[in-house]
């Protein structure tokens, strides 16, 4: 009897001691995984939504409810400009209707620059900032960057003329640098900045303050006009520039020696004693 207690005991022993085993694993790997979670959690990002678009939109197009939809975007990268959080697409009480002024692409971010407000169409007006005011320039194949210009590239604008004696030494063309880094804001009468392939535009519209204005209005009446593309990174100013036909050619101007005529004068002789001293007199012919 004691023989089979004993075994009985021992065999509750080692039933006891498996459990706690088991136990003590299943703990261990349960406190691993809640550790995992806890890091995963603590790397989340906070997200607000945004409105994106729901589809390809382009330049003129009216977008409502339809067209866009709303996404969770970490709180650390919403681009600046967009309707998120506190930020109104549809303000109340205006109309569910805004113009597209840029094109965007399915699933990005609506921009407050690349829409109209709320009812309002788009046009030239509402690509010009305060102060600035919209001009039209004259191209062509050549003077156009053989039509590869598009809406809010920058771009010199060079003025060839002639220039009268009264106005320089030298009559003759002249090549002048008349303003610098001038955007455009419109190709013929797109203002779109997706245009496809090469446009052999006729006109281009610049934005430009009043005072370029009248510069730009009298040098297209006096002269002709052609546009330097500048690069889009380029944050480059250029200088004074004006290259004429002497310079052109390296022909150096020649002053023309004047020729200074000796003043004639006369003179009478007349004797001192034993010295002849000469005596200027006028002249008379």
């Amino acid at each position: 009897m004691r023989v089979v207690f004993g075994l009985v005991l021992i065999v509750g022993f080692a039933l006891a001691g498996g459990a706690v085993y088991m136990a003590k694993n299943y703990i261990g790997a349960y406190q691993t995984e809640l550790a995992k979670e806890r890091q995963a959690r603590a790397k989340i990002v906070p997200t607000v939504e945004v409105y994106v678009a729901d589809r390809a939109l382009k330049y003129g197009e009216a977008i409502t409810d339809a067209d866009v939809r709303t996404v969770q975007w970490p709180v650390n990268a919403i681009p600046e400009g967009a309707f998120a959080g506190d930020s109104i697409l549809w303000p109340e009480g205006q109309p569910n209707q805004r113009v597209v002024l840029r094109a965007m692409e399915k699933d990005e971010a609506i921009l407050a620059v690349k829409v109209t407000e709320p009812g309002v169409e788009a046009g030239l007006t509402s690509r010009l900032e305060r102060g600035m005011r919209a001009f039209a320039i004259k191209v062509d194949v050549a003077s156009g960057v053989s039509g590869f210009l598009r809406p809010d590239d920058r771009v010199d604008v060079y003025w060839t003329g002639q220039v009268g004696r009264e106005l320089s030494s030298d009559s003759g063309e002249v090549t002048k640098l008349i303003e610098a880094g001038v955007k455009l804001i419109a190709i013929d009468q797109s203002a779109a900045g997706d245009l496809d392939g090469a446009v052999i535009a006729q006109t281009v519209t610049v934005a430009v303050k009043p005072a370029q204005v009248a510069a730009l209005a009298q040098a297209q009446a006096t002269g002709r006009l052609a546009l330097s593309l500048v690069g889009a990174d380029d944050d480059t100013v250029a200088g004074a520039i004006e290259i004429d036909q002497r310079t052109l050619l390296g022909i150096e101007t020649k002053a023309a020696a004047a020729e200074v005529k000796a003043a004639e004068v006369c003179t009478i002789r007349t004797r001192r004693g034993a010295e002849v001293v000469e005596i200027p007199i006028p002249c008379t012919n």
